[in-house]
Parts: C-alpha cells; structure tokens; sequence
C-alpha cells in the first residue's frame, strides 16, 4: 500500500461574485471551500495517492459542510481537530483584462489560528506517510498555528518523511506581531524542497534574481534568471535538495503566460503555456505544488517529467473553477504529450 501525502493548514468557505461581477453589482455569491494545503491534497487524491489533511474546525454546521465536500474528493480527514468558533471565510471579485482579481479576508480569530502545539499528534499521524507539505500562509494566521508548524516538521525530520514547503507569502496575513522574516526560516530549515514564485524569495528572505525587476514581468519571465535565487536558497538552506520557482508573465488578468524552472543537480526548465482565457486562477499555485510532489513521488529520478507534469496539470487548473484542480492524471499527461487542442473527448 502506497503511503500517504499529509498536508497542514485552513480550508475556507469562498464566496465569490459571479461571472466578472465586481462586489458592489452582486447579490449572490457562489460559495464553495479552499486553502493552499486542502486544495494540494485534493490535487493529490485526485492523481490516486492517499492523503491526510490537517486541521482545526469547529463543531458547527458550516465546519460539517466542509467536511463533507473534502470527503467528496477522497481526502483523509480523520486527523482533523474540532475546536474554535469559526470557519474562516475569504470572498473573491473575479478580474477581467487590465483589472485585477480581488480577495478580502475574513479569517480573523479562526478556528486553526487558536491551534496551539502539542495538541496533534503527529508521529501518529506521521506513521504510514512519505511526504508533508505546509505552506508560508498557515505560520502567518497565529503564533500558535507557527509552533504547530514547526513541531509537524521537527517530528517528520525525525521520522524520516520528506518535507515541503509553498513559501506562499502574504503580506496582510501577517498580524499577530511577526514578520514572515521573523518566523519563516527556522521553518524552511527543516525543508527538503522548496516553492516559491519571483516575488516569493524576495519578499521573506530578500532573495531575488540577479538584474531583474520581479514587478516588470510584462508577460515574459525568464527561468534561468532564476538559477541566482535556487542557488541562494539552497545556499541559506542546505537540507534543500530541490528549489523550485514558477514563474507567471502577467500580460493580464485572463491572459498569462506560465511555467517553472526546478533547481537540483543543474536547473531544469519547462515548457512555456500560453493561457490566453483564465477560468480561475486562485489555487494554480497549489496545483503545481499537488502536480509536483506527484511528479517526484511517480517519477523519483526524473526531475524534468516531474517539472512538467506540474507545469502542465497547473495550466490545467485555469480552466478550472474553484479553488480545486479537479483533473486526472491522463489530462495532465495528455497535455504534456502536446494535446492542448480542446477537442470534445467522446
């Protein structure tokens, strides 16, 4: 039997506008869940490998909801710790060309970020798992939410489960009195591979590429600009043994260009995407980490297939409503083998 992928973090309820509907035109909302570690495990069971998502939820209606739609995609829940008084929330206003998407949250005082440590147990939980996988977003919710963090990585170092990290930084997240800067590296020490995109290293480390200006992507992102910002990292974090940057050109809010770049023994590159109609784009970050630790566990000495089974099952993922990459692994690697044409499959 094959063993689990075990991710840490907050699902939320999303309430999002229809269509391209700003918040001010809106009176409904379409509500469905996501966070960055719930939506990597449902990428991961999606593609047949066992998950565990953990968390805190409180015991409520809207926490059963949640519950019931993780269950749907085949996600372990049975780790999941009930305390707290809420869910959070965050709403989504869908951008179009040259206006940008917008998210508000509405997280404070949420069930996981009154988490505090020594109440999971993790080398239970770690016990029949190969892989664990956090993310920047849930050591910024709360110190306590930082502490159990860091104790699930200590105990998987130990156990000897392979440990990753989505630096995934937020800068209105950051409220309890730490800087990412503060809290981020005693976590990422403990990492065996790191995700990060071009602004990412540079806004918790100050790490950036060597003579370019991560703002001005103007749809054209450069991979081996990046060789710089892998080798600084594994440089800062020598238990790395594999950084990888994805790396979106920005043309506008429904046209993208996308792809990555993953440093190991020599830097490997992928194929560019051009997404030229943006269904959704929250989450794609997530898809390509549940794209990779799939491509790394399914192809263990294949860095580039790896690579570019998450660059193409995160272009996947644009098409895609909703936090969720809800694709098979024969779409992703039929779009890596150049099918991208669209046909109706009958």
């Amino acid at each position: 039997m094959q063993k689990k992928v075990v991710t840490f973090g907050e699902v939320m309820l999303r309430l999002a506008t229809p269509g391209y509907n700003r918040f001010i035109q809106s009176n409904s909302l379409n509500a469905t869940f996501g966070g960055g570690e719930a939506n990597v495990a449902v990428s991961l069971a999606n593609y047949g490998i066992p998950t565990e998502f953990v968390t805190q939820l409180p015991k409520n209606d809207i926490a059963e909801w949640c519950l019931s739609d993780l269950r749907k995609y085949n996600v372990g829940t049975s780790h999941i710790l009930r305390g707290g008084d809420r869910v959070g929330i965050y709403f989504l206003e869908t951008g179009a060309v040259a206006r940008p998407s917008k998210v508000v949250y509405d997280r404070a005082n949420s069930a996981i970020s009154e988490i505090k440590p020594g109440t999971i147990d993790w080398k239970e939980i770690f016990k029949d798992a190969q892989w664990f996988h956090w993310t920047g977003i849930t050591p910024a919710l709360s110190q306590g939410a930082a502490d159990a963090c860091l104790e699930a990585i200590k105990v998987a170092n130990e156990m000897g489960v392979t440990v990753s990290c989505d630096l995934n930084f937020r800068k209105n997240l950051w409220k309890y009195g730490k800087k990412a800067s503060d809290i981020m590296p005693a976590l990422v020490e403990g990492c065996d591979v790191i995700l990060g995109n071009e602004e990412d290293a540079e806004k918790v480390f100050g790490i950036k590429p060597e003579g370019f200006e991560v703002e001005h992507t103007g749809g054209e992102v450069n991979a081996a600009e990046f060789e710089s910002v892998c080798k600084q990292l594994m440089q800062k974090f020598p238990r790395a043994k594999k950084v990888i940057i994805t790396l979106r050109g920005s043309i506008n809010a429904n046209h993208n260009t996308w792809g990555g770049c993953l440093y190991s023994d020599k830097l490997y590159q992928s194929r560019r995407y051009d997404i030229t109609h943006i269904v959704d784009r929250v989450g794609g970050g997530d898809s390509f980490m549940g794209g990779l630790i799939y491509g790394l566990i399914t192809y263990p000495n294949d860095d580039q297939k790896a690579l570019n089974f998450a660059v193409a099952a995160s272009c996947l993922k644009h098409t895609v409503y909703g936090d969720f990459n809800l694709v098979k692994p024969e779409e992703v690697e039929n779009l890596m083998g150049g099918d991208g044409s669209g046909r109706v499959v009958r």
